[in-house]
């Protein structure tokens, strides 16, 4: 009996540690696209859109690896507002006087980011004043991902091409792609 009274002990000790270590970690500041409009008129910075759906695997790959990367974590709260969006979310979601509903198994939101070409996962980067810069589809890893959100975060999607910040800027400035 003591044994086992000691096995659950030692267990319910390992849960209590790993719940802790869970809280106390920095996570990305998630926010929804309407609570991101509004911060935007206080403090603009550009907005990181994580358009998901609940059954996609990748999504759910790139939450537990990619958005779990100290690196991407800093990063994204220092320069973006972070945002969330089901693209399957019935809610309606109103950005300023647009008002995006669910038709056709989609938020129009959603849809109207991805261009209508809903593939997941898909990240969408908006600027400043909420406009598109770009929608980056497919699965990316920490070290892709964090090379992406620097390419448009600091501006060198304005001044050059991808291929040439990922192989000479990114390295010299961010650390080595290896």
């Amino acid at each position: 009996m003591k044994k086992f009274l000691l096995a659950i002990l030692c267990l319910l000790f390992v849960q209590y540690t790993n719940a802790q270590d869970t809280a106390t970690k920095p996570k990305i500041k998630w926010m929804t696209l309407e609570q991101a409009f509004q911060a935007i008129q206080k403090e603009p910075r550009k907005i990181v859109v994580d358009v998901y759906t609940g059954w996609c695997g990748w999504c759910k790959v790139m939450d537990q690896k990619t958005f779990t990367d100290p690196k991407v974590i800093e990063y994204i709260n220092q320069k973006y507002y972070a945002v969330k969006l089901d693209a399957e979310q019935k809610d309606d979601i109103t950005i300023g006087t647009q008002k995006y509903i669910w038709q056709n198994g989609y938020n129009q939101a959603g849809v109207q980011l991805l261009q209508g070409k809903m593939s997941f996962p898909t990240i969408v980067y908006l600027d400043e004043k909420f406009n598109m810069i770009q929608p980056v589809p497919g699965y990316q890893d920490a070290k892709q991902f964090h090379q992406i959100i620097t390419y448009f975060g600091d501006d060198h999607y304005k001044k050059g091409e991808w291929d040439k910040f990922q192989k000479d800027v990114y390295p010299k400035q961010y650390g080595s792609t290896k």
